[in-house]
């Protein structure tokens, strides 16, 4: 009962940590970040990196949280295939095929995550028994 009660919840805060602490650090090192999107050629580097951000920090807050996290998980995929294409890529760079086929298991486990929902230990999962309380009450009256 604990392993799927909490499985759920222990695996998307593992699966958000690291959008968090990446998404921080692009914050801080905003500078560097939009240097290194602009010398690979994408153009608007500064709007990039705030959307990354964004995306990063917002997806890993709705993963943590349990709440939303299909917007959550597509925020993460919108910043996370472009970027493992463009920086992972092991046909342009051999050295990245480490990094590229860690991308891909983040990715895996983020659909898992899109597919199967929150999990019981949610806030989506409480706003929903929350709101079927109040609709068994409403009913009662």
């Amino acid at each position: 009962m604990f392993i799927q009660k909490y499985t759920p919840l222990i695996a998307r805060i593992f699966s958000a940590v690291i959008f968090i602490q990446t998404g921080i650090a692009n914050a801080i090192e905003f500078a560097d970040t939009q240097q290194q999107i602009a010398d690979v050629g994408i153009p608007l580097s500064a709007l990039v990196v705030l959307c990354v951000v964004i995306f990063e920090i917002a997806g890993g807050v709705s993963l943590i949280l349990g709440y939303k996290v299909q917007i959550g998980v597509i925020l993460l995929l919108l910043f996370l295939v472009p970027a493992t294409l463009v920086f992972h890529n092991p046909v342009a760079d051999p050295a990245e095929t480490i990094s590229f086929l860690k991308n891909l298991a983040i990715i895996g486990g983020l659909l898992m995550i899109a597919a199967h929902g929150p999990g019981p230990v949610s806030l989506e999962r409480s706003a929903a028994r929350s709101k079927s309380l109040q609709h068994s009450e409403e009913s009662m009256r």
